[in-house]
């Protein structure tokens, strides 16, 4: 079965719950839910009595009409089971909704834990795991929860029904109600015979369905540049493939469920027989009446399915158990950002230093090795040097993204580990590379910076960013609406919304992190008279691929495989000679405005070609 299981193993997260430990947690779900759902369990009571109540009613009534066939007696016999049919659809429908309730709430607060333990995971445990294999956790694993559950309340009710019957049948022939039981042993253990590989095929379901769900969910995310690069047969092939693992795995899942039920029919039909003719026997030589005789055929229909219900239920509940686990295993995760405590600074100054820090994404891979580095509050200082240096993963350790292995990393003299992160993060402002839009209006996006901001307060801080010249391009000005991922807007104008959204937040210490490497001058140069407001006042780290948010810092720092190979000013550093020179000339010289006139002059001056 290999090849249906391929790419099926579990997350690194994920751990090994026994039974008895997933249904402790269940039920601690269901406590706040005590007083509805003993009176789930009251309606419980009802209709079983009421459901048992019913064949006893039959079985006196086929006694009874055999002496008594009077028209008062047959509507009598009509009304009891009107009533007693009634009764059990009020009792039964008021379970269903006392429990449909309960249900609901349980589930609602498991999806909220899970939800809140997916904003608190780290950020590299979403470098490692697929968010639409997190997404199904949340969503679909909660789902089945829930459908587990409510099977569970519908098993208890056919649990006392069996109890109840069980008691009766005692009462009126001790030798049958004997044969009827006797095949119980053989179902209840077949059952749970399935109960390993039913455990097991259902968790790989589970998988394979997340596996689908992170597959469409990263095409539709991406659909722009399979389009670009005309991928999207290549898309389609790759999701036959996904789809086709997914319907492998959820028809072995299918069969082994499917496969318990005829078994369990089978047996059943062996013990109903042997009751027949028992019965039949008992009946003929008068120790049974023709009502009894009834009482036991009928009650045996009642009986089986109950009993074929609680054996398989143990299958069946694995469904429940093998998605409580996943989320469970979600809620758990431990998290790899932990910190000692909670102080809140009142106003952060802005000095950062690392102490001998050392920093690493993977084991065996050091990113920074005893790093030491002091930023002054206020001050600009920008990281520079060739891609895997360590620029941005300096950046990830300020705003405590990832946590570090060795040394320390102050914030004005505080351990940064010590820190209130939601207090801390209140002052720190980040700006990527790729911002990120919310589906809204531009003002819905740069609020999100400081959520109780006033209108006004909005426009004055779009307006700071390129004297506010971008809104009056846009459409609808700031109600102009970003559409999904901000894909209706251009990377530059994504770019100074974030700019505002930082602005309207006014940190202490600022991040920008190669913010101006995929845009236009015409909007750079925008960004860049944003930037200005931004950058005073405030401790900022620019981490830049272009020359004009790198030359105005107040220091610059080289950095080579995690280490500091230079610092100074730019033109310092252009006439040491080093490595900074040799990156200027590499990808900064051409982006100096005195380059730029130059080769204009050049193009000037060329040779024009004569004619078409």
């Amino acid at each position: 079965m290999g090849f249906i299981m391929d790419g099926l193993d579990a997350e690194a997260y994920d751990r090994q719950y026994t039974d008895g430990v997933l249904v402790k947690r269940i039920v601690n779900y269901f406590r706040p839910q005590a007083k509805r759902m003993l009176a789930v369990s009251a309606a419980i009571v009802l209709t079983s009595l009421v459901n048992t109540g019913l064949p006893i009613f039959i079985s006196s009534s086929i006694d009874r009409l055999q002496t008594d066939t009077t028209t008062a007696t047959l509507l009598l016999i009509t009304a009891g089971l009107i009533v007693l049919g009634s009764l059990g659809w009020v009792f039964n429908a008021v379970r269903q909704w006392l429990s449909a309730a309960a249900i609901g709430n349980v589930t609602l607060k498991l999806r909220e834990d899970a939800f809140d333990a997916v904003l608190s995971r780290d950020l590299s445990f979403y470098d490692t795991y697929a968010s639409g294999k997190i997404v199904s956790r949340v969503t679909s694993d909660t789902q089945a929860f829930s459908q587990v559950v409510a099977l569970a309340t519908d098993l208890l009710s056919q649990l006392l029904l069996v109890v109840l019957l069980i008691g009766y049948l005692f009462l009126v022939n001790v030798q049958l109600t004997l044969v009827t039981l006797a095949l119980s042993p053989f179902i209840v253990i077949t059952a749970l015979a399935f109960r390993k590989i039913a455990r097991e095929t259902v968790t790989r379901s589970r998988r394979v369905n997340a596996v689908v769900s992170s597959h469409i969910q990263e095409t539709v995310s991406g659909i722009g540049i399979a389009k670009a690069f005309r991928q999207e047969q290549a898309v389609y092939d790759q999701f036959l493939d996904v789809n086709a693992q997914s319907y492998r795995v959820n028809l072995r899942t299918g069969y082994t469920f499917s496969s318990i039920f005829p078994i369990l029919n089978l047996l059943s039909g062996f013990g109903t027989a042997a009751l027949v003719y028992f019965g039949g026997v008992s009946a003929q030589a008068g120790n049974l009446t023709p009502g009894e005789w009834y009482l036991f055929i009928q009650g045996l229909a009642l009986f089986w399915f109950p009993l074929t219900s609680i054996a398989s239920f143990w299958s069946q509940f694995q469904l429940g158990l093998a998605a409580g686990e996943r989320v469970f295993a979600l809620i758990d995760a431990e998290a790899k950002v932990v910190q000692t405590d909670s102080v809140k600074l009142p106003e952060i100054k802005g000095e950062i230093r690392f102490e001998n820090v050392n920093f690493s994404y993977n084991t065996n891979e050091p990113v920074l090795t005893d790093f030491s580095m002091t930023i002054h509050a206020g001050e600009t200082l920008a990281l520079v040097g060739h891609t895997g240096s360590g620029k941005s993963s300096i950046g990830k350790l300020i705003a405590r993204f990832y946590e570090y292995q060795g040394g320390k990393l102050l914030i004005d003299g505080q351990d940064i580990r010590t820190l209130d992160l939601s207090s801390y993060r209140s002052q720190l402002g980040v700006v990527t590379q790729s911002p990120f839009l919310f589906d809204g209006t531009v003002m819905e996006n740069i609020r999100y910076g400081k959520s109780d901001a006033s209108d006004d307060e909005v426009r004055r801080a779009a307006q700071q960013v390129g004297h506010g010249d971008w809104i009056d391009v846009l459409p609808n000005g700031l109600e102009t609406q970003v559409g999904e991922r901000g894909g209706s807007l251009s990377m530059g104008q994504r770019q100074l919304v974030s700019l505002a959204r930082v602005l309207l937040q006014n940190p202490s210490i600022f991040i920008l992190d190669e913010a101006t490497a995929s845009i236009d001058p015409l909007t750079e140069t925008l960004i860049q008279e944003g930037l200005d407001v931004i950058l005073e006042n405030r401790t900022s780290i620019v981490i830049a691929h272009r020359l004009s948010t790198v030359k105005n810092a107040d220091r610059i720092i080289v950095l080579r495989e995690g280490e500091i190979i230079e610092e100074g000013t730019h033109d310092a550093l252009l006439a040491g000679g080093g490595h900074y020179a040799e990156l200027y000339n590499t990808y900064f010289r051409h982006q100096s405005l005195d380059y730029i006139e130059g080769a204009r002059n050049l193009l000037d001056t060329a040779p024009q070609p004569i004619g078409d």
